[in-house]
């Protein structure tokens, strides 16, 4: 079996099997890995292959009541990462990869670093967030210096940093904003450090805090950063601007907002509420 038959495989999974598109192009590299690897047979032309359609969702959006409720129902680091996710439109591993360093209290501002597609950005720090956020960051230095008392204190450093600065990992400015409960052990070295909370924490604290507040919608992390983007395009703020503070490299991708408030840029009245 070689090309006519790998098309007629993933054209039978679009339209018979009715897979996502992710699904058939997993299925696809699958095969070609087979192939070239293991089998050690090129692969030519495969001709015209009906490829599953990747549908175009609209993201979950909550109103500003459903997020204050959302977020009445979290509590210590867990809120301020949500305020943080909603009021600085943060993704998730965005705001669990902050470092001292990214916070910014005399700008007001936060500096992403390595972003989606390796990109940096700066975005506002929520006067909301300003004060707690001082009081959990002077807890994390008290235990930061614990550990650097007891011989500890290192941080895993991005890149080869870690090379070229063999004690950076020992800085304050260095330390994750949200470090996790305990210390982890490397088994090789015996060295302990902190790494930053594990996601599937903050993930289980609001899709329970959602559960609480009764909302309906499926809300998840990520809404609070598709609620902040919808919140300030209601507030009037320019397109642009938005898709500055969230990262997008194209303003398409920031466009789609828009259809979530069900309006152009000067807004659309439906007929039946004219009669």
């Amino acid at each position: 079996m070689a090309e006519p038959e790998i098309n007629a495989f993933l054209t039978h999974l679009a339209v018979k099997e009715r897979v996502s598109a992710s699904t058939q192009n997993q299925a696809l590299s699958a095969i070609l890995f087979l192939y070239r690897h293991v089998l050690n047979r090129k692969i030519g032309d495969l001709g015209e292959i009906i490829r599953a359609r990747k549908p175009k969702r609209l993201p979950v959006v909550m109103t500003r009541e459903e997020v204050k409720l959302v977020l009445s129902h979290l509590r210590g680091d867990k809120w301020l990462m949500a305020s943080l996710m909603y009021g600085a439109g943060l993704r998730l591993m965005e705001c669990l990869r902050l470092r001292i360093q990214n916070i910014d209290f005399a700008a007001n501002q936060i500096i992403v670093r390595d972003g989606k597609g390796f990109k940096d950005r700066i975005t506002m720090l929520p006067e909301l967030v300003t004060h707690p956020l001082l009081q959990h960051l002077k807890k994390v230095k008290r235990t930061h210096e614990n550990d650097l008392a007891e011989g500890y204190g290192r941080v895993q450093m991005p890149y080869a940093l870690a090379k070229k600065y063999p004690n950076a990992g020992q800085e304050w400015v260095w330390q994750w904003v949200f470090p996790q409960e305990n210390r982890w052990i490397n088994l090789r070295s015996g060295q302990q450090g902190r790494h930053h909370v594990d996601e599937s924490l903050v993930q289980k604290a609001v899709k329970s805090a959602v559960r609480q507040a009764g909302i309906s919608k499926r809300a998840t992390c990520h809404t609070f950063r598709h609620s902040f983007a919808t919140h300030l395009l209601e507030d009037g703020y320019d397109i642009r601007t938005v898709q500055e503070l969230l990262g997008h490299k194209d303003v398409k991708t920031t466009m789609i907002y828009t259809h979530v408030l069900n309006r152009g840029p000067h807004g659309v009245v439906s007929p039946a509420d004219a009669i």
